[in-house]
């Protein structure tokens, strides 16, 4: 891990610029910001590991000199190279038995970079009734990472190629056991000894940055409340050039003022008068495109249900088109006058027939013994 590159600075950086790059970088990736994202965590945890070093005089001395010790590669065993009995050597590190073995013993895996896939993401889209019932392509906007455009997102940017600090260009490490002598490839360049690349300041090495667009999203027809779309791709970037997320869009839609859903039919409630309801009619209704003409039958009752085939909502599925279910719901007039009260009357002497019958039988007892007893 190149702690310059992982800061976006140069080599020859001084601590003010060390210190702007990592508070730049801390403010966007601090876990209070991103609660839950595992990645920006672990860039925080990178951002702050390279500036207590870059920050401090004797250790930015000593990794500029060493570099980063990263841990061995699995299958990466050091190689013996021989015994070495210099003074230098020998006053450097003297270590135990246990130590002589230790590295080539260890077999730990590398921190590697890997591609990694964006994470998915979650918007609402808030429709009307009747947008929800004829569907389209609706743009939502969004905020989201995007591959940078500085680096291509791969995080870094290629400069002409300097000798590697850490192994002095020659691509391997040496280590020293007592006088046993080991070489490991050089993690900073991976074994070539030159150094061609940079952080990128546009994107901190992260090779995503944040950006602000819109998304079409297409609603089919008939859409339902709190339904759910998937676009695939068109989450955030992936880090490394790894493949995108994919946008999850929750749909909600609002209850409209007349119509009443279930499934794909549509239910309305229509008054209709008693002349109507009792001589017959044709009364307009509406529907989510437009108004019909529903023909009320004579002697309709206060809510007996009318079907009007076709006219609900399409299912988004098949694209079959619901029904409209209207309840007939009887109503008086608020005022009436002298003449009307006549004309009812005379209407309730020419049809004597009470309307209560069935529910006064289902009540009422039937024999003089029976009325007693309820009474009692």
């Amino acid at each position: 891990m190149d702690f310059y590159i992982v800061l976006g600075v140069n080599r020859g950086a001084s601590l003010p610029e060390v210190k702007k790059a990592y508070r730049r970088l801390a403010r966007r990736l601090h876990p209070d910001v991103n609660p839950g994202d595992e990645r920006a965590a672990l860039r925080f945890r990178e951002i702050a590991e390279a500036y207590s070093t870059l920050s401090d005089p004797d250790r930015r001395q000593r990794y500029d000199l060493v570099g980063y010790e990263a841990p061995i590669a699995q299958g990466q065993a050091p190689g013996f190279e021989g015994f070495d009995f210099s003074a230098a050597v020998f006053a450097n590190q003297q270590s135990t038995f246990g130590d002589l073995f230790a590295d080539v013993l260890r077999n730990e895996p590398v921190r590697s970079g890997p591609q990694e896939r964006g994470h998915d993401l979650h918007q609402s889209l808030s429709l009307t009734f009747e947008q929800a019932a004829d569907g389209g392509e609706f743009h939502l906007p969004i905020v989201r990472q995007t591959t940078c455009r500085e680096c291509a997102g791969t995080g870094s940017l290629s400069v002409a190629a300097v000798k590697c600090p850490s192994c002095d260009g020659v691509g391997s490490l040496r280590t020293a056991r007592g006088h046993m002598v080991f070489t490991r490839r050089c993690e900073r360049c991976d074994g070539t000894g030159a150094l061609n690349a940079r952080g990128c300041p546009g994107c901190g090495g992260a090779g995503t940055v944040s950006r602000a667009g819109q998304v079409a999203v297409p609603v089919p027809a008939g859409i339902g409340d709190d339904a759910k779309i998937r676009i695939a791709g068109q989450g955030s970037a992936g880090r490394r050039g790894g493949p995108p997320g994919d946008l999850y869009v929750t749909v909600h839609v609002a209850p409209h003022p007349l119509f009443r859903r279930e499934n794909d039919d549509l239910h309305l409630v229509v008054p209709v008068a008693v002349h109507e309801a009792a001589l017959g009619a044709r009364v307009e209704v509406p529907t989510v495109h437009g108004s019909t003409r529903l023909r009320v039958p004579p002697g309709t009752q206060s809510g007996q249900r009318l079907r009007l085939r076709g006219r609900g909502l399409p299912s988004p599925r098949s694209g079959h088109r619901g029904d409209l279910v209207v309840e007939i719901r009887l109503a008086l007039p608020k005022v009436l006058d002298e003449r009307s009260k006549v004309l009812l009357k005379e209407f309730g002497d020419l049809n004597g027939e009470s309307v209560r019958d069935q529910f006064e039988r289902a009540w009422k007892p039937q024999d003089g013994p029976a009325r007693e007893r309820a009474a009692e």
